[in-house]
């Protein structure tokens, strides 16, 4: 169903993800649905007589230590980045997803499960126009040595580097315009990573109690210690680039623009966002119904969802 790529989607059924939360340790489920244009990502809470909702909004970002987590009230909803990567990476505007518990499965560690249940599902256009934010001029935000910018650019690309004093990571960089087929074939396979060494510490800060080598990549001394090794060379970064993706749909549409991170994290995601929205470095724009110049094609060839 091609021709579609100037109006909002959403999913064609509902999908259902289950597994463990990787910093709880708590089993858990989904639910993933369509929603009505303009409804943007919003999970809801399952399971209890009066539902509570929290839309994915920078607004709402409460802690971001290993994982961005969103918050309303009392109800709070944990490492929501890969879902949301795998949502906006496919070209999915609205979405409804119940969660029976606190946080979303980490599967595989990866965004490629829920690429698959979006698969599952199928992707449908509403009869709504997209919206998105275009970055005007550059800007740029920093924290110690770490930075974060964007910057005008025809389309949606990422530019990600780490330098970690770890010789198996090291300093590895990453930049891709993001499409869903890019997304598809480039990013959402990676796996989040942490180090062994680390765990103990973790676990007194109520973090990684989940974490296994079927949910995460795993540093030891001598290297990744998960049987089968790496799913690309620079699997890291790739990673990085995914949680990128997932904390950028905060703010609330798709960015056309450069962004670009080194040394970032999910802290410096949620701050880039909300600082930037603040400022007048963008505008709204809409993808009309016709084709009448460069934005509209850019708006095509860039963001269109593989829809079939």
């Amino acid at each position: 169903m091609r021709g579609t790529w100037d109006r909002q989607t959403t999913l064609a059924g509902a999908v259902r993800v289950t597994g463990t939360g990787v910093h709880s340790g708590d089993a858990v489920s989904i639910t993933i649905g369509p929603a009505e244009a303009g409804t943007g990502y919003t999970f809801v809470r399952g399971g209890i007589a009066e539902h509570e909702e929290i839309r994915a909004d920078y607004r709402s970002v409460g802690r971001t230590d290993l994982c961005t987590t969103l918050t309303n009230g009392d109800w709070s909803v944990a490492t929501v980045e890969h879902i949301l990567a795998a949502l906006t990476g496919l070209g999915v505007d609205n979405a409804i997803i119940v969660v029976d518990g606190a946080e979303i499965p980490a599967v595989d560690g990866s965004a490629a499960p829920f690429v698959a249940a979006i698969d599952e599902a199928g992707i449908v256009a509403l009869d709504a126009p997209r919206a998105y934010i275009r970055v005007l001029r550059p800007f740029r935000v920093e924290q110690g040595m770490s930075f974060a910018e964007l910057r005008p650019h025809d389309g949606r690309r990422f530019e990600i580097e780490l330098d970690f004093a770890s010789p198996v990571i090291g300093r590895q960089r990453f930049a891709a315009d993001v499409t869903p087929g890019v997304f598809r074939r480039d990013m959402a396979a990676a796996r989040t990573f942490g180090f062994l060494g680390e765990v103990e510490q973790l676990w007194s800060r109520g973090l990684a109690r989940g974490a296994s080598l079927e949910n995460a990549l795993v540093i030891g001394d001598a290297g990744v210690i998960n049987p089968g090794g790496l799913r690309f060379p620079d699997e890291f970064v790739r990673h990085k680039a995914v949680d990128a993706v997932g904390d950028l749909a905060l703010a609330g549409a798709p960015i056309l623009g450069a962004y670009r991170s080194y040394r970032g994290g999910h802290r410096l995601n949620a701050r880039m966002v909300e600082a930037f929205l603040a400022t007048d470095a963008w505008e709204w724009v809409s993808a009309p119904s016709s084709r009448p110049g460069r934005h509209a094609e850019v708006v095509a060839a860039v963001l269109e969802p593989e829809l079939t």
